[in-house]
């Protein structure tokens, strides 16, 4: 749809240069990338699915399974490592496109298995609907359990993350949610006080003017489901990526399921699920089906088009119609029985399986962060019970979620607060690109690297997933990382330690299996504090923009861009850290 006026439409207007994407995303196939020896005219990639352009320019979910980030960081060492104001170690991890805070809920909800420690979470996104998509998810699954009980809760995420409809409830929820964001963000005052573990302080002015009028758009600032028509967006991008297989989209899904998703891992997907998503968006279909008719304006995103020689501001829905978000929670599980088979089919589907994790995830959260925080209150009684002259200072954030600035990735190492400051760097797949000797100078002396492959992308064909492989390594390499040896291969993740260092034990326990030596497991109750440039594309006179796929030509770039290794070049195959059965590990956007 084309916003000429109001508060959103203005705010693309003059701010969505900080929310536009970046050239490299994952949308269109770039020409340059099929310049490679041997591919003649590759550039509109022929897939069993259509045009390849099935995962879009804006990722709204992972496509790799939920990780425990403490299992992947280097071992705690309290004297190196401790605060010096609250004697908790802290673990400082910069994410580049984790889109859906999936890793960071799992390792909050998994916290109370390690030794004491606090978290510094630094999130960079090449779009602010993702950041905003990040706080909300953040504070429903910090909701009150008063106010919002474990089942309710775990349904709304479920529905808000992944279904392109809602509820009329989760509608209003949402609604409701949206409005108070959309109060706190200009007064950094009242953010502190209600919102302690979220900082924006990194995000420039514009951007967060753009992150408020987003907030604004969620709450019903434009009245009405034309304002973003999302089953009219849904089926013209679904028509437009699958052509003239368009009548036989049943055939395809069943196809891109079975031969793609099902040989990479990703089994547990049922048939029924996966096509009721491919042809209308809703992954989790948790009531009737006639109850979810409600547009998911979380997955609006926009930007500015050139339409007759005029700039004007885009919504549309540009995000993944491929695989789905299934992959995130839904293909591994704590719980081995989830994962039975029954004649050789899964007795569970993944939509059941992503049910039981959330569920979980969110119950180890509540069980790890409330005791904190009342542990922090009853020693402020004991300090006022003793009559000490000062109030007892609040009990710190056991962690906090710093949004950075977008498009800064390059300009971190200018800051002497980011340099040599992280201990684990995390690179989503569509955000390869922007793995660089610059960023690695950000990484400490023997810190790690993981970086999602792009395993469950439908579109790329498996000599295109060993090239993405190869280059990631050859990335890595040159931004001053070594293969991480001593585990088992993963085709879902790579894994490099920052090189000058030894290379790291493979015999150490923590390392081997990701699993917290039995010495050092703390009892959870015990556990204490712990940019973008502008995109515009010529729209023919009489076409509607809100067609998204006729956008999609170059922001793919990002993740195939790094998928063929330059002529000659031998890339080090990665090895992968073997994660702990309980982070049994294996997640690209507008």
């Amino acid at each position: 749809m084309i916003e000429k006026g109001g508060d959103y439409g203005q705010q693309l207007r003059r701010g969505l240069r900080t929310s536009a994407q970046p050239r490299a995303g994952r949308e269109g196939v770039s020409r340059v990338i099929w310049k490679d020896k041997g591919c003649a005219d590759r550039t509109a990639m022929t897939t069993p699915a259509g045009s390849g352009t099935g995962f879009g320019s804006v990722s709204w979910w992972g496509l790799s399974p939920a990780v425990d980030l403490q299992a992947e960081s280097p071992p705690v060492d309290p004297d190196s490592q401790a605060d010096t104001e609250h004697e908790t170690p802290e673990l400082n991890v910069l994410l580049l496109g984790s889109v859906d805070g999936r890793h960071l809920l799992r390792t909050l909800a998994r916290a109370a298995l390690w030794p004491r420690r606090r978290f510094h979470f630094y999130v960079l996104e090449n779009n602010l609907e993702a950041v905003a998509r990040h706080v909300l998810i953040f504070s429903l699954a910090l909701e009150d359990p008063e106010k919002m009980g474990l089942q309710e809760r775990s349904e709304t995420f479920l529905e808000v993350w992944g279904n392109a409809l809602l509820r009329p409830p989760v509608a209003a929820f949402v609604r409701a949610q949206a409005g108070r964001l959309a109060h706190l963000v200009p007064e950094p005052d009242r953010l502190a006080e209600q919102l302690p573990w979220l900082s924006l302080g990194a995000l420039k002015f514009r951007e967060r003017d753009a992150l408020e009028a987003v907030f604004r758009f969620w709450a019903g600032g434009e009245k009405g489901p034309e304002a973003f028509p999302m089953s009219r967006l849904w089926d013209s991008r679904l028509r437009q990526y699958l052509g003239s297989r368009y009548d036989a989209r049943r055939g395809v899904s069943d196809w891109d399921l079975h031969m793609k998703l099902h040989d990479r891992g990703a089994r547990v997907i049922h048939t029924r699920e996966f096509r009721r998503w491919r042809d209308t968006g809703v992954a989790f279909e948790l009531r009737d089906s006639s109850a979810y008719h409600v547009p998911n304006r979380t997955l609006a995103s926009g930007r500015l088009l050139s339409l007759r020689g005029e700039r004007v501001a885009a919504r549309g829905y540009w995000g993944d119609i491929a695989t789905g978000p299934f992959v995130a929670f839904g293909i591994e599980a704590d719980d081995e029985t989830l994962l039975k088979t029954s004649n050789g089919q899964p007795v569970k589907t993944a939509g059941e399986i992503t049910e039981h994790n959330v569920a979980e995830l969110f119950r180890e959260m509540a069980a790890w962060v409330r005791p904190r925080a009342a542990q922090g209150d009853s020693e402020q009684v004991q300090g006022g019970a003793e009559e000490s002259p000062e109030p007892a200072a609040p009990a710190p954030e056991p962690f906090t979620v710093h949004f950075l600035s977008l498009g800064s990735a390059h300009t971190l190492h200018h800051k002497s607060c980011y340099k040599g400051q992280f201990q684990l760097l995390y690179v989503a797949c569509g955000m390869v690109h922007l793995l660089s000797p610059e960023l690695g100078a950000c990484v400490a002396p023997g810190g790690r690297l993981i970086v999602e492959l792009a395993q469950f992308l439908v579109d790329l064909r498996q000599e295109q997933l060993q090239a993405f492989s190869s280059r990631v390594g050859e990335l890595a390499q040159a931004a001053g990382f070594a293969p991480q040896l001593g585990g088992k291969p993963s085709d879902i993740f790579a894994r490099f330690y920052k090189a000058g260092d030894s290379a790291p034990s493979h015999e150490d326990p923590a390392v081997e299996s990701g699993t917290p030596p039995p010495e050092l497991l703390a009892p959870p109750i015990e556990a204490t504090d712990p940019p973008p440039e502008d995109r515009t594309q010529p729209l023919e006179p009489g076409t509607p923009p809100s067609e998204p796929l006729k956008l999609t030509s170059d922001s793919q770039a990002s993740l195939l861009e790094a998928s063929v290794p330059p002529t000659g070049s031998q890339a080090p195959k990665s090895e992968n850290q073997t994660v702990p059965p309980e982070t049994k590990s294996p997640t690209p956007e507008i």
